[in-house]
């Protein structure tokens, strides 16, 4: 989209240079056209036209409502990323760039994607505000912590392209800069797959998911003490409160973190907190692993069977609410 940013740019400079000027010489000439002459001369009340003041508040009115639409087009348009985007994983840090690819690759102030594919960053931080600004893409968003924000483009030149935190975040900012390589398709199929063969992130999630005693309370077939995780990722829950929230990263990131921020009906809020035992990337993991739950598409699930968090047993449909009731954490 940087072509449709850089033409509103060229727009809104033409404007203001247009004004600045016409301002400019309109109070030249007018100090020197109505200057006063003699001692005696008194200013004296001038009635202007109704069509003047009409066409001095119609045409800037016009300028600006051009401005506003077109920049809410963009802004739209550049917030809402396509359904076949790539999905990769930020998380800032003072003063670094994690990335985590689907497949399993993590880099750090690098972040290698294909030519002519979109791709969406779902971005938090793990300590204070940064920013991530890629100039060359015209793209720059605000990472803040506890919470998520989405970034999409879709590269349309391979090269090398500079990364930049532009948000003050300490004494090391100016250090906290990184590259963005974009390559050709088959290049960086090569790249994804030559990882370091530990599995892809909902794998990671899985075995973490695992370690934590989640499938004690989350039975898949709904059993337990808390809702199945089994198709979660996407729909509506229904909370204790009566309202309704759809369960996305922010949500399922929310459940883990301050699980009694959001209840859901017909559940007791038995789970414990995993603030300061879970790092973000990890909470990036169990919320692939929570996604990699859903089912799959009719005619691409091979055996016909679903994901399942414990073998053999199959999905019930118990209103979804994402959490772990298992043993509390203990203290450090």
């Amino acid at each position: 989209m940087a072509p449709q940013v850089d033409h509103l740019l060229y727009y809104l400079l033409a404007v203001a240079t247009f004004f600045t000027l016409l301002i400019f010489v309109a109070i030249f000439y007018f100090a020197i056209r109505y200057r006063r002459r003699s001692e005696k001369e008194l200013p004296h009340a001038v009635h202007t036209g109704m069509a003047l003041e009409i066409v001095w508040s119609v045409i800037p009115f016009g300028l600006t409502m051009i401005m506003f639409t077109w920049g809410a087009d963009l802004y739209f348009r550049g917030s809402r990323p396509p359904d076949n985007a790539l999905q990769i994983y930020v998380v800032g840090k003072q003063w670094m760039w994690k990335l985590q690819h689907m497949e399993g690759r993590r880099e750090i102030n690098e972040l290698h994607v294909p030519l002519g594919r979109p791709v969406k960053l779902t971005m938090t931080s793990e300590d204070v505000i940064h920013s991530f600004f890629v100039p060359d893409f015209r793209m720059k968003q605000d990472v803040v912590p506890g919470r998520y924000s989405t970034l999409w483009f879709q590269p349309t030149k391979a090269g090398k392209y500079h990364l930049f935190c532009a948000e003050y975040c300490g004494t090391n900012h100016s250090r906290m800069i990184g590259w963005i390589y974009v390559m050709e398709p088959q290049d960086y199929q090569t790249w994804v797959s030559g990882g370091s063969g530990g599995g892809s992130l909902a794998d990671a999630g899985g075995k973490l998911f695992e370690s934590l005693a989640c499938a004690n309370c989350h039975h898949p077939d709904g059993s337990g003490r808390c809702p199945t995780l089994v198709g979660l990722f996407g729909r509506n829950v229904l909370l204790s409160t009566g309202h309704v929230v759809k369960a996305d990263e922010a949500y399922i990131r929310e459940s883990i973190l301050q699980p009694n921020a959001k209840v859901v009906a017909g559940y007791q809020p038995i789970m414990p907190t995993f603030q300061g035992l879970v790092t973000e990337e990890g909470v990036v993991q169990l919320i692939e692993y929570v996604r990699s739950l859903n089912p799959k598409p009719v005619g691409a699930e091979g055996s016909g069977q679903m994901p399942a968090l414990t073998p053999g047993v199959v999905p019930g449909s118990q209103r979804p609410r994402v959490g772990t009731a298992g043993p509390a954490p203990k203290e450090r």
